[in-house]
């Protein structure tokens, strides 16, 4: 459906050839291209929404994770700079919530113009964001089975020079540093009306509040709990401990350059270069009351950094064939790389080996992995007229993995330095290969001017393999698991999915449609050394054969929608209602040794809510807009032993256990409520324009794995955030305050692990359980110049 927001926000204007990607405004009549060809708002019949480049700027919305607030049945966690956000459409997830994020998400397609993206690169320079919720299968070469975010960038400019300069600087509640981004602009015409170059950079540093004040001063020698279970003060806390300040911050360094090549209208090509790099010390979690830990406080024994950075590297064709149609070709190279460092005690800790014993025990785990992809896209849209028009297309996706994970355990007793100076524990690595083909296309016959119906079709092949080992130094085995044989698995499957489609536009200003559509999601590797056999007794962290691979799943979707504009555009209203079958759904769950995160399949869904938005303009200064989502997510049948939970009996001798998810369980990660209200009042003033905006926003409750009421597992509060800010801008300059989260509300947005992993562990104060929180309260100024 289509979000008040794309309503009430101008566009670019610009010209909007079919296949470009571009999204413009021509009169009143908002212009978008998420069907791959330019259409109007009430000319395009599927669930899309849009936020203009006017409200990225006045919501401050710098990635991924703020579009959720302003675009109805996405429900994003904000998680901080460790991650992109757990990204949830429609309520299409069945993982638990995680402290992190995540940082790849095949559920759903994300572009940057025509190119996939596996990264959530910053929105700079960015004309505008589209969403379109649902199956997208038969017009994007990415699956999309929840749906498609399109990040629709500024385009070089043959014409004139550009230039534009923006800084933001502001404070954070609990943090004690300011925080600042800069970015700017440049348009270079090389050769006017043929060659140009746009480049877009920008520097951001977001303060942290989360402090960490046990970290260990000499691990394996310091105590990591010198008072006991009690909070660790006085000698006893210097000789062993001190504090990391605000250790959740932000350096993030952005840039996109783009080279354009054009003949004329006819034929153009882009090459695309872009580079982003984040660094962070810390976790945006707490450990909910761990040794007196405050709401702002991690328990960790060590720092947690992560250091992420990715490659882009693009070409785009964009041509006329004979006036029949539009050949957009886009390929495309990302290389991702992300290294981390986290607390690994209590994991170690969970596994009863015994390392508690050795009263200064401690253990750190390092994972560096590395995604290279490449793949291409093409197709064709037709712009011969008449009353059937069609998209065509193919895709080709290849990408390898490479994952490294290694656990130490400093001065533990255990370890012989002379053959293990790393102090190693764990070590192992996978590898793995995946490739997807498809095929897609729809077509659309204008029945009459006003009823359209719409046929699509996709048909998909993927292949999958993982290899990789894994070995225990500290028990004497090879230091790399390099040294030994290689074991994996390959896996596979081909289908079908379809789309049916139909609209009626009553008048101009009133239309109905209705869709019935299959989604796919491709299975794949999980990133869990295979286990030796036979399998040697002790510790083993590993996975079984069966737990190496796990399969596509599927949805099928039926939606009816309605939406009008009233009294000469004043008053807009826009409903749709969607239900949702999902089957072999892809569920987190736990590897049979050691208790490691995989996926696995099994079980059937359902989804199903409604969406809806206004717009009122009853003067023309004056704009109240306003959404609002309902989304009911449960399981429709049983899936037998797919929850594991720590056991606690009496002993406090823990045992892993597994417990069936029951139908009726909710699905984690999605708000069942969730909406916003906002009103922005523009008046003239001088040579610009005054504006003042006021934005509220709410998200329901969730719940944070399947069966959370049974598996010690946590329904988190919904809670209503506040906005505001006041503008004055010209065409030339603008400067404006602001205040995020105004009152400074408190609340937990994820969790990592689940309650089962909170108490006492043979005298040790366990640190695995975890809460992300928001973002505190933000004020600030801003400024921008542009010519």
């Amino acid at each position: 459906m289509i979000t008040s927001t794309v309503l009430a926000m101008p566009a670019v204007a610009q010209e909007a050839p079919a296949a470009s990607g571009a999204a413009s405004d021509e009169g009143d009549a908002i212009i978008v291209t998420g069907t791959r060809r330019a259409t109007t708002i009430m000319d395009t019949p599927i669930n899309i929404s849009a936020i203009g480049a006017d409200q990225i700027a006045r919501q401050r919305i710098n990635d991924v994770r703020g579009l959720a607030d302003f675009t109805p049945g996405l429900t994003i966690s904000d998680t901080g700079p460790r991650g992109t956000g757990t990204i949830v459409m429609r309520g299409l997830n069945a993982s638990d919530t995680q402290t992190d994020g995540a940082s790849y998400d095949n559920a759903m397609g994300i572009y940057l113009g025509e190119v996939p993206l596996y990264y959530d690169f910053k929105l700079l320079d960015i004309q505008r964001v589209e969403t379109l919720l649902g199956p997208q299968g038969t017009l994007y070469g990415l699956g999309t089975m929840a749906g498609a975010i399109r990040y629709i960038p500024n385009r070089p400019n043959t014409e004139e020079w550009e230039g534009e300069a923006h800084g933001r600087t502001y404070v954070k509640s609990h943090a004690s540093k300011l925080g600042y981004q800069v970015d700017g602009m440049i348009n270079i015409p090389i050769v006017k009306d043929h060659i140009a170059f746009r480049s877009s950079t920008g520097y951001y540093y977001d303060p942290g509040f989360i402090d960490y004040p046990f970290l260990l001063n000499e691990p394996g020698v310091s105590d990591p709990q010198p008072n006991g279970t009690a909070r660790p003060t006085g000698a006893a806390y210097d000789a062993n401990l001190h504090k990391g300040k605000n250790l959740n911050f932000e350096k993030t360094f952005s840039t996109r350059n783009q080279l354009l090549f054009q003949t004329d209208d006819d034929f153009k090509v882009i090459f695309t270069y872009a580079f982003q790099r984040t660094k962070t010390e810390g976790s945006q979690a707490n450990n909910a009351g761990v040794l007196g830990s405050g709401k702002y406080e991690s328990a960790a024994r060590y720092a947690e950094p992560m250091n992420r950075r990715a490659h882009l590297l693009s070409m785009e064709i964009n041509a006329n064939v004979f006036d029949i149609a539009d050949l957009v070709w886009t390929t495309a190279y990302t290389d991702v790389k992300s290294q981390s460092r986290a607390d690994n005690t209590d994991l170690l800790l969970d596994l009863d080996y015994g390392y508690e014993a050795f009263p200064a025990f401690s253990s750190w785990n390092e994972r560096v992995s590395r995604r290279k992809q490449v793949n291409q896209e093409v197709r064709l849209v037709s712009t011969h007229g008449g009353p059937f028009n069609w998209v065509l297309g193919g895709f080709y996706n290849e990408q390898r993995l490479q994952s490294d994970y290694a656990e130490h355990v400093p001065g533990h007793p255990w370890v012989d330095l002379a053959t293990n100076p790393n102090e190693l524990e764990y070590v192992s690595y996978t590898r793995s290969k995946v490739k997807e083909q498809a095929v897609f296309g729809e077509g659309t016959f204008h029945v009459t001017p006003e009823w359209q119906v719409t046929a699509g079709a996709r048909y998909f092949k993927y292949t999958s393999e993982i290899a990789g080992a894994q070995t225990l130094p500290l028990l004497g085995q090879p230091l790399s698991p390099y040294d030994k044989k290689i074991s994996g698995g390959k896996a596979g499957q081909d289908g079908w999915v379809w789309k049916f489609n139909s609209s009626y536009n009553f008048t101009r200003d009133l239309m109905v449609y209705a869709t019935y559509s299959k989604g796919y999601r491709i299975g794949g590797p999980n990133t869990v050394a295979p286990c030796d056999n036979p399998l040697p007794p002790g510790q083993n962290i590993c996975a079984l054969p069966d737990e190496l691979q796990y399969g596509p799943d599927s949805t099928k979707t039926i939606e009816v929608g309605f939406r009008a504009q009233l009294f000469d555009r004043k008053v807009t209203f826009n409903i749709d209602a969607y239900s949702t079958k999902w089957t072999g759904l892809q569920v987190a769950s736990a590897t049979v040794n050691g208790a490691t995160g995989i996926t696995v399949n099994g079980g059937r869904a359902v989804s199903k809510g409604i969406e809806t938005s206004f717009q009122i303009k009853p003067v023309p200064e004056l704009t109240i807009q306003g959404n609002y989502a309902y989304n009911d997510a449960h399981l429709t049948e049983d899936i037998p032993g797919i929850l594991t939970i720590r056991e606690v009996p009496n002993d406090y001798n823990f045992r892993f256990v597994q417990l069936d998810a029951l139908s009726g369980d909710r699905l984690p990660n999605s708000a069942k409520n969730s909406g916003s209200l906002g009103a922005t009042y523009t008046v003239p003033m001088g040579n610009g324009e005054l504006s003042a905006n006021w934005t509220a926003t709410y998200r329901g409750s969730i719940v944070s794995r399947l069966g959370w009421d049974r598996a010690y597992g946590d329904k988190l509060s919904g809670y209503v955030l506040h906005r505001a800010s006041l503008s004055y801008d010209t065409d030339k300059f603008g400067v404006s305050v602001f205040a995020n989260n105004i009152f400074d509300k408190y609340a937990v947005v994820s969790v990592g692990n689940d309650r089962s992993r909170i108490g006492v562990n043979d005298g040790v104060a366990v640190r695995y359980y975890s809460q992300t929180v928001l973002t505190p309260r933000v004020v600030g100024v801003e400024a921008h110049i542009k010519y």
